[in-house]
């Protein structure tokens, strides 16, 4: 298969994301003098805007590279709600998959920034587990889309929607019907993904997740890889991918390692890399492509997004371009 058949292909997958959502916000302002109330500065505000975040975001990322995202997740029956709801309908994203609930807020990441500086970051959240209504609600949603979907993506920011229990009964479902799964994990439920098809911490979720120290990769190889093999024999995954910010992407599947560096770039802004690399790599997967390839796809991509301010989804024509030039397949 050619960069530019694959590429092709992306466009007739369905991407079932489940995880936490939330609407990133931004108030952009200017401070020139400190308030008579408190030493801290006052902004005044030019201009405010919302942005779908967390598992919303890599929807964007799934819908820009051509491919059907399925959202699944829980929000509020509050104002950072509605706002969600409406940046889904402005950006053609489809909220079948969302359970709105009475008992907790939707995440929302309210920044503050002045002169081109974050000042502020306010967040209205909760992180407590689903209760049983509402867990059952989601796998209910979950189920539904899960007979459509060619490969699940797991996005955890430890909200509360994805619990052990719901996590596990999630990947058995997909197991049964031969759909697999991706996982962007985060500290609380690191362990839970038995049995997934890739996972995609990177070098400070590893360390947290596992409770283990070891150097950079570049310094302490057999340190990390230790690391990596603990991980395989708690979860038994397919494939594990590992963002090592500079130094790169390292892939394992089976026993074949794949160490890639990564490419030189104007940095601008490292919010959201993470939600690309999981979105390419989950496209990959269904598609049947090789870790090493899937590593290198989403290691391009992951630069990509990292040299615009700001979180973005990735251009789909601009990393087929990236690919060719640097010669994957």
């Amino acid at each position: 298969m050619t960069l530019p058949d694959l590429f092709d292909n992306f466009n007739n997958l369905r991407v079932l994301i489940i995880g936490d959502v939330m609407v990133d916000a931004y108030v952009w302002g200017r401070a020139t003098r400190l308030s008579p109330e408190a030493p801290v500065p006052v902004v005044h505000v030019a201009r405010t805007e919302n942005r779908l975040g967390g598992a919303a975001n890599v929807a964007l990322n799934v819908q820009a590279l051509g491919a059907t995202p399925l959202l699944c997740a829980v929000i509020g029956t509050d104002a950072g709600g509605d706002q969600l709801l409406q940046l889904l309908h402005d950006h053609h994203l489809p909220a079948d998959g969302l359970i709105r609930s009475e008992h907790r807020p939707t995440t929302v990441k309210q920044r503050i920034l002045a002169q081109g500086q974050q000042l502020l970051r306010i967040d209205s959240e909760v992180e407590t587990d689903l209760n049983g209504v509402e867990a059952a609600q989601l796998l209910a949603a979950y189920d539904d889309l899960l007979t459509r979907a060619d490969v699940v993506i797991f996005e955890d920011y430890d909200k509360g929607v994805l619990s052990e229990a719901i996590i596990a009964e999630c990947i058995t479902r997909a197991r049964q019907r031969n759909i697999p799964t991706v996982v962007d994990p985060k500290k609380k439920n690191f362990l839970a993904y038995r049995y997934c098809t890739l996972f995609k911490p990177n070098l400070k979720e590893l360390r947290e997740g596992l409770k283990l120290e070891f150097g950079e990769p570049t310094t302490d190889r057999p340190g990390f890889e230790a690391a990596v093999a603990r991980l395989r024999e708690e979860l038994t995954p397919e494939i594990v991918l590992v963002t090592l910010s500079e130094y790169g992407v390292f892939a394992q599947q089976d026993e074949h390692k794949t160490y890639l560096p990564a490419h030189l770039r104007t940095i601008s802004d490292v919010s959201g890399a993470g939600d690309t690399v999981i979105s390419i790599a989950a496209l990959c997967v269904a598609l049947g492509q090789p870790a090493a390839f899937t590593a290198a796809l989403a290691n391009l991509g992951g630069g990509l997004v990292c040299e615009q301010v700001g979180v973005v989804p990735v251009e789909k024509l601009r990393l087929l371009e990236e690919a060719q030039a640097a010669g994957l397949r």
